[in-house]
């Protein structure tokens, strides 16, 4: 084989990796170890931190936000510093995780909404676009005390930010932001009729 078909090769295994440690879903695993309720079927029904931080608190949902962060960050680090594979690879890498995540193949293709995946994969791709996407959703969560609002802000500027702090990783980013954005689309009306609960909030 050629040089450029084995290169080609080895990205490819590095997207069905990425796809696959994606769909590790860290909510449904921390409920069955810890004995709690399955996050699909409680609360807002997402498998993700803000709802195991609803079902059985703070401990869970700090290893679900770690657990959910890592998948993006362990793909793009192999693929980055493992592989050597380029910018277009590396973004499609974390697509791959982030897709996961959302659509996992070990339980259903039913999964979370992304936010911890995705920043685990800027993070890796560059270092500061993701802590700027992270202090953004920290500003805007911290003034609403809405966790929504903090990840849509954040994804909203993504693209942005990327297109100034890191453009060859703009394509990636701006599809992973839109995807997101989209997996927000109940929130995102919420948002708009002032439905949208507040964290703590003991509605449902």
């Amino acid at each position: 084989m050629s040089p450029d078909l084995i290169a080609t090769l080895i990205a490819v295994g590095a997207l069905i990796f990425a796809y696959l440690l994606g769909s590790v879903s860290t909510a449904i695993i921390v409920c069955q170890l810890l004995g709690l309720p399955d996050p699909r079927s409680e609360g807002s029904r997402n498998p993700g931190t803000t709802n195991v931080l609803r079902i059985g608190g703070k401990g869970p949902a700090i290893l679900t936000l770690v657990g959910d962060m890592l998948k993006g960050v362990v793909a793009v680090l192999i693929a980055k510093y493992g592989l050597h594979l380029s910018a277009p690879w590396l973004a499609a890498v974390g697509f791959a995780a982030f897709l996961g995540h959302l659509y996992p193949v070990f339980f259903g293709f039913e999964g979370g909404k992304g936010v911890a995946t995705a920043l685990g994969v800027l993070v890796v791709l560059h270092w500061p676009l993701g802590l700027s996407v992270i202090a953004l959703w920290i500003i805007a969560f911290g003034a609403s005390r809405i966790s929504s609002l903090g990840a849509i802000t954040g994804f909203v500027a993504a693209p942005v930010l990327c297109f100034y702090m890191a453009p060859e990783f703009v394509i990636g980013v701006t599809l992973m932001s839109v995807v997101l954005l989209l997996r927000h689309h109940a929130n995102i009306r919420a948002l708009l009729k002032g439905e949208e609960r507040k964290f703590g909030s003991k509605k449902e």
